[in-house]
């Protein structure tokens, strides 16, 4: 079922014609995602962890996490793909397991350590990704986040080495968070010979333009439970000032 789900997953990685990822971050959020039409979910790992208590960056108790996976996989009908930052210091074999264990068809996987928000060397990267998808099978889509953007050298070339060494490991897709300017989109997906991910974000081209740069995937990351907090917020502020919590503009 999980290579099943997996296969149905890869396919929707197509470069112009990009899967678009508002990510959940539980069970009544990704039901939403599902409801509006939506033929995958992705979690956030911010968003998902604010949700259970603690803060990003592997923070998290790795069971919490997996189980909040879980959870969603099981109310939804579509592939799941999980953010699990840098895999919680899992080895890659157990890793895979458990991921498979959750019923998730892909995971993220970040280059910089959570923690410290450090660049991981980029063979040590590569090494382990290829070790994930050698415990993993076929049974996988395989995100390889690329922080260069975000952590030490911020050059297109370095991104596109890594994407090249990731790729070459086994992962599906790449994921060069923090870039946003439309040129160097464009340049970047023409030079990476594989599905590039999007990170949508205020100052990033729209969906429309992003599939005409041949992008094959964007992720909304954390930002939309950003909002539904605020929103939340805003709510409970209201209670607190005596005011009718559904008539916030009067």
């Amino acid at each position: 079922m999980t290579t099943d789900r997996a296969a149905e997953l890869r396919a929707l990685h197509v470069p112009g014609k990009p899967l678009i990822l508002p990510n959940a971050w539980d069970a009544a959020s990704a039901r939403a995602v599902r409801e509006a039409g939506f033929p995958a979910v992705a979690t956030g790992s911010a968003a998902v962890a604010r949700v259970l208590g603690y803060d990003d960056g592997e923070h998290t108790p790795v069971e919490e996490m997996l189980a909040a996976v879980a959870r969603i996989t099981r109310v939804v009908d579509v592939p799941v793909t999980a953010d699990l930052e840098r895999g919680f210091g899992l080895e890659p074999a157990e890793l895979a397991a458990r991921l498979a264990a959750t019923g998730a068809a892909g995971c993220n996987l970040e280059d910089s350590d959570p923690r410290t928000g450090e660049l991981v060397d980029v063979e040590t990267q590569a090494r382990f990704l290829a070790e994930v998808r050698a415990a993993a099978g076929p049974g996988l889509v395989l995100n390889a986040r690329i922080d260069t953007y975000i952590a030490g050298d911020s050059s297109r070339a370095a991104a596109v080495a890594r994407a090249r060494a990731y790729l070459d490991a086994g992962a599906d897709c790449v994921y060069p968070i923090g870039l946003a300017d439309e040129r160097e989109i464009d340049a970047l997906v023409s030079e990476v010979p594989g599905p590039v991910n999007i990170l949508f974000r205020p100052g990033v081209p729209g969906l429309a333009r992003l599939a005409a740069l041949g992008v094959a995937r964007v992720s909304y990351g954390h930002g939309l439970h950003q909002a539904a907090h605020a929103y939340a917020v805003g709510l409970i502020e209201a209670v607190a000032q005596g005011r009718d919590p559904y008539q916030r503009g009067e």
